[in-house]
């Protein structure tokens, strides 16, 4: 318990580093703060980037090592002219099942917070567990069920960072969805709404799991933002969750999935996804 106490008294400190850290590179204050999941980094070509930042450079940061993860802060505007926003965009996120801690997972939110950034937009590849539901599809996120078996406030609560016990009755910002559904409108997007469940991975799940993760509520799975979310929340950032339905996961008429299927159909509906963000930004 010493320990955990000890690493908790370095988190402000290791916030604090990371955030001279990026200072010393940009005085951007971040409007919004973005984390793009797996296959969804080209949202960067639709951001006028003044600074990049290698993840390597920033302390505290872990390193990216999956595929499609770039590994880099990229700091500039998203939108067009009087409805550009400053934005810091990760290139690449963490999980679990990469051997890092959930605290290590969610150090950047902390840092991004400490920055400026009061609205977080996330996004994910994701399976989809329904059968009216097609791979490519996007979806609006409006509540989790964590599964991971783990929680990254786990350990001394720091008071200055949130409270002890936070309340998740809105996860996902109410006005933000909104906003969401009515910039996919204009754009004749279609914008499912649903629950995501997230697992530890890294394998994909068996049939007998999806028919759990079904009928436990949940309308699609990944193993990613939950965490993500939960200290975002805890810190009183505002939250967006944005999906691709990847691949479907219907446990009677399941076949293998394969990461190049997955990153194709990820690369196929990323402008979707990238024009939905952008005019969400553009709305705040």
């Amino acid at each position: 318990m010493q320990i955990a106490g000890a690493e908790h008294a370095h988190r402000a400190d290791a916030v604090q580093a990371a955030v001279r850290a990026v200072r010393a590179r940009s005085a951007v204050e971040p409007d919004v703060a973005i984390i793009l999941g797996t296959g969804l980094g080209a949202l960067g070509r639709a951001m006028q980037v003044e600074t990049s930042i290698e993840y390597g450079a920033i302390p505290g940061f872990p390193l990216s090592t999956v595929e499609s993860h770039a590994g880099r802060l990229l700091i500039g505007t998203l939108g067009q002219g009087a409805q550009a926003k400053r934005v810091m965009a990760m290139q690449g996120r963490f999980h679990k099942y990469e051997g890092y801690s959930l605290q290590q997972v969610t150090f950047p939110v902390r840092v991004l917070q400490a920055l400026g950034a009061r609205t977080l937009i996330v996004s994910n590849a994701c399976g989809g567990m329904r059968d009216d539901w097609a791979a490519g599809d996007l979806m609006l996120i409006t509540d989790h069920i964590n599964m991971i078996g783990d929680n990254p406030l786990i350990g001394p609560n720091d008071d200055a960072l949130g409270p002890r016990f936070p309340d998740m009755s809105e996860a996902y910002d109410k006005e933000l969805r909104a906003a969401a559904q009515r910039v996919a409108a204009e754009q004749k997007v279609l914008l499912r709404e649903g629950v995501y469940v997230a697992v530890a991975g890294p394998n994909l799940e068996t049939r007998a799991e999806y028919r759990m993760l079904r009928a436990m509520g949940a309308d699609v799975v990944g193993m990613s933002t939950v965490p993500e979310v939960i200290v975002a929340r805890h810190g009183g950032m505002r939250v967006l969750g944005l999906s691709i339905v990847t691949d479907l996961c219907i446990p009677e008429t399941l076949e293998p999935a394969s990461l190049e299927k997955i990153l194709a159909v990820a690369a196929k509906a990323e402008p979707n996804l990238t024009a939905l963000v952008r005019g969400v930004v553009e709305a705040l």
